[in-house]
């Protein structure tokens, strides 16, 4: 039986993680930044500029091409930044972007860590 922290470990060696400042001198390059938190959370802190806000429970939806709900933005061969509260969200959903085919997902933690290193943001 799997636990929680069994899952994170899985996502976090598939999915890089770079630090914010890092991750600050992709912003605005073409790069697409995703937000994988619910939008009450969203709400409380703001995101990163620009982002994309599609939750966890959603992203599947979200990329998947066939699907109803698909976010163009979402492609395959998009360079994508994942951020959420602390990064697990983050880690968890790159992963599973990752088994749907995307290639280039990286996990940039979370918007605190963002906003700490000094990263655009808008409510």
């Amino acid at each position: 039986m799997k636990t929680a922290k069994d899952y994170l470990e899985e996502a976090n060696a598939q999915v890089e993680r770079i630090p914010a400042e890092e991750a600050i001198k992709k912003h605005g390059s073409g790069a697409l930044f995703v937000d994988v938190r619910d939008s009450a959370a969203i709400a409380k802190t703001g995101t990163i500029a620009g982002a994309l806000r599609a939750p966890r429970g959603f992203i599947e939806f979200m990329a998947d091409p066939e699907s109803q709900f698909h976010e163009p933005r979402l492609a395959k061969d998009a360079e994508i930044y994942l951020v959420c509260g602390a990064g697990g969200q983050a880690a968890l959903a790159g992963k599973t972007l990752k088994e749907m085919g995307f290639q280039n997902v990286t996990n940039i933690g979370g918007v605190p860590q963002w906003k700490e290193a000094g990263g655009p943001m808008e409510d």
